[in-house]
């Protein structure tokens, strides 16, 4: 279950918003909102850094919000 539509409602943001963040028209992020077709990773990204989350939240797989720490390249 993705979080998408959860996480842009709990922000009071609107799809067209969202779309142009990801360059996409509003029925294909609606399309997504409602899983009737998938995200693309590259979406996936700016939408967990948008929102400050991870990537895992947003797919459903930790009930974690917090995005993981940031690891130093070594």
């Amino acid at each position: 279950m993705l979080r998408v539509k959860e996480l842009r409602e709990d922000n009071d943001i609107k799809q067209r918003d969202i779309s142009k963040l990801l360059g996409i028209q509003q029925n294909s992020y609606s399309q997504i909102e409602n899983e009737k077709n998938t995200i693309q990773v590259d979406h996936l990204i700016k939408l967990a850094k948008f929102y400050n989350t991870s990537t895992d939240y947003i797919l459903g797989l930790t009930d974690e919000i917090k995005p993981y720490p940031k690891t130093s390249k070594k």
